[in-house]
């Protein structure tokens, strides 16, 4: 099992003068530990527009900065806009941040979630997933081809060499963003890794293994002439502490990363600096009190961590990425729950890695069978935060 790390850059209210660069330093303090520690990746999420949710508009330029202030782990973007980049800017800048790393880039791609990331770039809602398979179909010959050029839907693209090339041959490790459970198939199908919230439960984790790789083993289409990567990795709420009150109490943030985010996908887009997400938690939490919020994902002392581990790997995932830079998580709680997690827990779990790839080359090479299982009753969006119901709730378009 592999773990890795993962940001948002999100930023509450109230802000002073000084609090993003603080955060950014902060963050990339943190990656430079994780890397010190033996974490495997760090994920860097794209958004634009969304005030205290995510201040990562530009995840290049912050990779680029932590390939030079680490040595070993994986930088991943998780993920790139598709429908918000031009597709030779895309190629041209993962090329770049390969280099610097020295091969050390995984590309997840995504097609954007909202109409208030999305419209600004005359990209529509709707038809968000046409324009992702068309991006891909543009982009990744780039990264191999000398002369390359695509006549789409969407993309018209004369023919050009686009450099500089990736060190790593054909390209970095291909994954897709799975915020919708249905997506992960999808990702087994086009041969992508899937990068997904924690499920509900192990029978949960179960049944979309197995859709994932039965997608990937006997429905394989991929999109273009790309190396696959069959990969299956979870995002899960992270603090890990002595005790497990302490755990608790320190791992506010992830509340807020749910409310903000089912906010923003109910209620938006928003009128820049009319809505202050903090306070609008706070009102949601007082009517919410924590005994009422469910004690899910990697919570508590390491003794807690480990049991609920057992059921990811129990379920051969192969990545676990921890997010801990929530809410107002503080750096100073991020970085001594990244060292006791790294002294306590992952040892024991990057050894059971050798068994899980066995595992995996028997499932992709057909010599396991993995039983169909029927995904409905487990085909619920995973972040399951109550928020009221508003006349500014945006429309689909």
């Amino acid at each position: 099992m592999k773990f890795g790390v993962f940001y948002e850059l999100q930023l509450p209210r109230p802000w002073k003068q000084d609090s993003e660069h603080k955060l950014f330093k902060n963050a990339l303090d943190q990656i430079e530990l994780a890397d010190q520690l033996g974490y495997d990746y760090a994920w860097q999420v794209e958004h634009h527009f969304m005030e205290e949710y995510s201040h990562s508009s530009a995840p290049e330029v912050f990779l680029g900065a932590a390939s030079q202030r680490t040595k070993n782990i994986r930088l991943g973007h998780g993920i790139i806009q598709l429908p918000t980049n031009h597709p030779s800017r895309v190629a041209e800048r993962v090329s770049t941040l390969d280099l610097l790393s020295d091969g050390r880039v995984e590309l997840g791609i995504g097609e954007g979630s909202s109409v208030t990331e999305l419209h600004p770039f005359g990209r529509k809602f709707r038809n968000k997933r046409a324009v992702f398979e068309d991006a891909v179909r543009a982009i990744l010959p780039q990264f191999w081809e000398e002369s390359w050029e695509y006549h789409g839907e969407f993309f018209d693209l004369p023919a050009r060499n686009t450099i500089p090339k990736p060190l790593q041959k054909k390209h970095p490790p291909l994954w897709v963003a799975c915020s919708q459970l249905e997506t992960i198939r999808m990702a087994g199908r086009r041969g992508f890794g899937a990068l997904g919230f924690q499920f509900v439960d192990a029978e949960s984790a179960k049944a979309w293994r197995h859709a994932y790789y039965n997608a990937y083993v006997n429905e394989l289409d991929k999109l273009c002439d790309y190396d696959t990567n069959p990969n299956l990795a979870v995002v899960a709420p992270f603090m890990c502490c002595e005790t497990d009150e302490e755990a608790q109490r320190k791992m506010d943030g992830w509340s807020f990363f749910q409310f903000a985010l089912v906010l923003y996908n109910k209620e938006g887009p928003f009128e820049p600096g009319q809505v202050n997400f903090w306070e609008r938690y706070l009102e949601w939490k007082e009517d919410n009190p924590a005994e009422k919020i469910p004690n899910r994902g990697l919570v508590g002392s390491p003794e807690t961590i480990q049991h609920k581990l057992l059921e990811f790997q129990e379920a051969h995932i192969d990545q676990i990425i921890l997010l801990n830079q929530a809410g107002k998580n503080t750096h100073e709680d991020i970085c001594s729950s990244l060292e006791l997690f790294a002294k306590e827990v992952m040892p024991e779990f990057h050894g059971y890695d050798k068994a899980h790839q066995e595992w995996k080359a028997a499932v992709l090479a057909g010599e396991l069978a993995l039983e169909d299982i029927d995904t409905e009753q487990y085909n619920a969006y995973t972040l399951q935060t109550p928020v009221k119901e508003s006349g500014n709730k945006a429309k689909a378009s």
